[in-house]
């Protein structure tokens, strides 16, 4: 009996000589091709998109509009410098931040709307 499992076994290893199955589709280096260009489309495109997007919002904001930045602090730009935004966030307190941390940014006739609605 292990004679005989010992020869289908001898016999399937002799029936996949050396290469992989399937051809040119099935080849190591193109599957690894093919995994980089999925993971560049599904993931990393969109990702440069959306940070293109951010980017011209930063670049855009003017005093009144209303932002969050990235710490989850809201509140309405009351001056923009070069780098920096000053920001009031309730009577009498300002805080200023760098652009770069805004998350993001609703124009005020965007939240004159929302309140009027």
């Amino acid at each position: 009996m292990s004679q005989s499992i010992f020869d289908s076994t001898l016999i399937l290893a002799q029936a996949a000589p050396g290469g992989a199955p399937g051809g040119f589709l099935g080849s190591m280096p193109f599957m690894m091709i093919l995994m980089m260009v999925l993971m560049y489309v599904l993931m990393i495109r969109p990702q440069q998109v959306k940070m293109k997007e951010l980017q011209k919002l930063i670049a855009a904001v003017k005093v009144g509009d209303h932002v969050v930045m990235d710490s989850g602090i809201h509140g309405i730009i009351t001056s923009v410098k070069d780098r920096t935004i000053m920001l009031k966030v309730a009577d009498n307190v300002k805080i200023e931040f760098e652009r770069s941390k805004i998350a993001a940014v609703s124009k005020k006739s965007d939240v004159v709307e929302a309140t009027t609605a």
